[in-house]
């Protein structure tokens, strides 16, 4: 079975990522904070942003593009509200991958809580952004 995907809510979605993230690490909101609990240097130049912003981008769109195709799957064995759907799988993938990877990776690294803390809420709110928006705006048959 090939998951049915609106292309159109994944672009969406995925721009509501690169909307989510640029509040959130503004300076006057979490900016100033998530820089000095990750030792991020923010005076450098726009030119070293780039790369990261066109990473972002990419995985922006994967992670959208998965979302859609989960939330499609779990309709289709749970049956009800495609919107539920999305964004109960949201939670649970951020739960037992997004969240438990970041948990683990940053207790090994040794990263103040705080900075986990932060980026995994960060995750959470991208993630069920990207779940209403898909869930709102199912595929053609759905």
């Amino acid at each position: 079975m090939i998951p049915e995907i609106n292309y159109w809510a994944v672009l969406l979605a995925m721009i509501s990522s690169m909307i989510v993230g640029s509040i959130w690490y503004t300076p006057k909101v979490f900016g100033t904070r998530w820089a000095k609990l990750a030792n991020v240097d923010m005076s450098g130049s726009a030119k070293s942003a780039v790369w990261p912003i066109v990473t972002t981008l990419i995985v922006s769109f994967v992670t959208a593009w998965v979302l859609a195709g989960a939330s499609a799957i779990a309709w289709h064995f749970y049956e009800g509200s495609f919107f539920v759907s999305a964004v109960v799988t949201s939670i649970l993938l951020w739960a037992g991958f997004t969240a438990a990877r970041f948990i683990t990776h940053d207790a090994f690294e040794g990263r103040p809580t705080a900075l986990t803390t932060m980026n995994i809420a960060h995750e959470l709110v991208t993630l069920v952004i990207m779940a209403v928006l898909i869930g709102v705006w199912p595929p053609a048959g759905i």
